[in-house]
């Protein structure tokens, strides 16, 4: 669909003149990440920026809001005392969704359980003039990819994987619900300039290659800490040649490497992306201002000269990858694979193959793991790990029900599941007979820290491309190479899969009967309820202000070992539904973190009773005493999505970040 063209028309009628201006006051050629930082200054610069260095306004064009973490940016925004929102903002149901049985039964039982928090969205969407996608619309990133993500734009997200727009060439940002607040209040939004990486595609994929490798290689060369506040900027002959959706694919993981975002450069690929998703005009107002949309002719030449850092990767060489376990930067070839499985005592065994999610969903993504799907059938093979297919938005799902693909991975044992999140997240009830057992899942999701799946430490999960993920379904192992290794099919044959095929696009379009968008209302006259006693929705009361005097008397809650990134500090899973009360979320602050005296997980000393307990109840106690805390965190504390939870979820405790070895701000 086609959203806020007046304000695309604005962005674009602006851009030639503000990028002119830019690279006079510059001197010197510019970056498309430049290009579309310096026209999106809150007020027009006077001076260079220093990457990495000073802080900048910025007036991003639009807001998304996961429902997981809008529901604390709504309560904040409510005591603004604004009538409507600023930007075009737009709230998505897809975090609640608990993956359980199938769609039908799924999506049935969240809106059923989340009622009160889907009525308490709705409204103060309305009432805001905020546009609201109901549960089973999707997943935030593939709908704002499909509706609202343009060329040379800049949003904010209170998402980390909100970079999925820089598909399309947008500075798409993952941040916490304070900055959307902001945004949305119409006040500026400051960020550190970022440092810019550059990333020169050359050659072009082919066989069982697909655009999830890119980053995959990319995370095994930077770490989960080389993109830390740098925009990675994708460009060359091999990036003209992929996909839309395989862009978005590479930019959405870029945040497992830390980066502020990440995107490629305006090519043809995303201006029939544009028309096949209904805008048409978006694609002709885009190709008006074409070479604004991609880097200057110098950065091509030499990009070494323009970029604070260079990788060159060729498509034609790259092979397929699998990532993990725990870490989403452990990087192994498959031609390395077995290998790695065998000298790491990983668990061979798949029990559980997963593909979808915001990062793999696109139509490419599914037509292509269904053509190997239907090769499984059709050469006598049978899945033989459990297999999930998680579509990334109703439109797409809607369109490969009808293109057959859905019945296809029906034949084989695929389970369907809702167009939401899910099991990416940890929403997802997992049949698993000893839940302390070493086991393997391989996922075409974007995060595998420990528990992040399915709560379980003893999961060890790998991330590779859905094709690499569906043929990993039908071997059952991990070892497995289906570039070279046959498969025993059901008459005794050796037999082996062939390279996958699909379509970037349908060749019939794209299609659906009722995408699940509601429209605000226009007169904003709404009324919104939080009821006193609810435990999923807290209405906000200023916090205290700063005494004004240094804290003194702390007692050390817990000191971190090692990464402690917000899905240690608040993790997700069965704690989204506390998400709009913050007291009860509260309950699990640090509770995935390590304590470096004891080794453990949510066991630390109560300096008053000298007793071990978990760290929410030792700070409560402190509380109660009148006692306030200090955390010393470690490495990668607060990266992550839904940082203002973990931010602000100790408020409640009194208790305050004292240091750490790595501090990850919002971007």
């Amino acid at each position: 669909m086609l959203f806020d063209l007046d304000l695309i028309k604005k962005v674009y009628s602006e851009l030639p003149t503000k990028v002119a201006t830019a690279r006079n006051m510059l001197g010197r050629p510019m970056t498309m990440s430049e290009k579309i930082l310096y026209s999106h200054t809150f007020l027009p610069s006077k001076k260079p920026f220093g990457r990495g260095k000073d802080y900048v306004d910025f007036a991003p064009d639009r807001v998304a809001m996961q429902d997981a973490t809008a529901q604390m940016a709504l309560l904040q925004f409510d005591t603004c005392g604004r009538d409507k929102v600023a930007v075009p903002s737009t709230v998505h149901c897809d975090h609640l969704i608990q993956a359980k049985l199938g769609a039908k039964e799924d999506l049935s039982t969240a809106i059923d359980t989340n009622k009160e928090v889907y009525d308490f969205l709705s409204s103060i969407s309305d009432k805001y003039g905020i546009g609201f996608w109901k549960p089973g619309a999707g997943i935030i990133h593939q709908v704002v990819l499909e509706n609202y993500a343009f060329p040379g734009g800049m949003m904010i997200g209170t998402d980390s994987h909100t970079p999925n727009a820089g598909g399309l060439g947008m500075i798409a940002i993952g941040v916490g619900g304070a900055d959307a607040v902001d945004v949305m209040a119409g006040l500026p939004w400051e960020l550190k300039m970022p440092k810019l990486i550059g990333v020169k595609l050359t050659g072009k994929m082919s066989g069982w290659t697909a655009a999830k490798d890119v980053i995959l290689k990319v995370a095994g060369i930077l770490t989960v800490k080389g993109g830390t506040g740098a925009v990675v900027e994708y460009f060359g002959d091999g990036a003209d040649s992929m996909s839309a959706t395989g862009k978005a694919t590479i930019c959405n993981m870029g945040a497992e490497i830390g980066a502020t975002c990440s995107l490629f450069t305006y090519d043809d690929k995303m201006a029939a992306y544009l028309k096949a998703t209904g805008r048409e005009e978006v694609a002709a107002l885009a190709n008006n201002v074409r070479d604004h949309l991609r880097p200057d002719k110098e950065v091509y030449t030499n990009p070494e000269k323009y970029f604070d850092q260079l990788i060159e990767i060729n498509l034609s060489e790259l092979e397929p990858h699998v990532n993990g376990p725990f870490t989403p930067d452990l990087a192994t070839p498959i031609s390395k694979m077995a290998e790695a499985v065998a000298a790491n005592g990983w668990p061979d065994e798949i029990e559980v193959a997963l593909i979808g999610s915001c990062t793999n969903s696109s139509y490419e993504d599914i037509s292509r793991s269904a053509s190997i799907a239907g090769q499984a059938k059709k050469k006598g093979l049978k899945t033989r790990s459990e297999f999930t297919v998680t579509p990334g938005s109703e439109l797409v799902r809607f369109t490969i029900e009808r293109d057959g693909y859905l019945g296809t991975f029906d034949e084989i044992g695929g389970v369907i599941l809702a167009n939401a999140c899910g099991p990416c997240i940890g929403q997802w009830a997992r049949h698993i007979d000893d839940p302390t057992r070493k086991n393997t899942i391989v996922t075409s999701f974007n995060r595998n820290f420990a528990k992040r799946n399915d709560g379980l430490a003893s999961t060890h999960a790998f991330v590779a491309s859905p094709e690499i993920v569906t043929a990993y379904a039908i071997a059952g192992r991990l070892s497995f190479n289906p570039l070279k290794d046959k498969l025993k099919n059901e008459k005794g044959e050796d037999v082996m899969l062939d390279e996958p095929k699909g379509y970037e696009l349908p060749p019939s379009g794209f299609k659906v009967e009722d995408p699940g968008y509601q429209a605000p209302s226009a007169s904003g006259k709404v009324e919104v309820i939080v009821k006193p006693d609810s435990q999923r929705l807290q209405l906000l009361a200023p916090f205290p202000a700063w005494e004004g005097t240094d804290l003194t008397g702390l007692r050390l809650l817990i000191k971190v070992k090692g990464k402690c990134t917000t899905d240690h500090i608040s993790m997700a899973g069965p704690w989204l539904k506390y998400r709009g009360h913050l007291d009860n979320i509260s309950n699990n602050m640090l509770i995935g973190a390590v304590n470096f005296f004891n080794n453990q997980t949510d066991s630390v000393k109560n300096q008053l009773t000298g007793e071990y307990g978990p760290v929410p109840a030792t700070q409560r106690n402190y509380k109660s005493a009148g006692v306030g805390s200090v955390v010393v965190g470690d490495e990668n504390y607060g990266e992550g999505s839904s940082r203002e939870h973990a931010a602000i979820g100790a408020t409640p405790f009194r208790s305050a970040c004292h240091r750490c070895k790595e501090l990850c701000t919002y971007p």
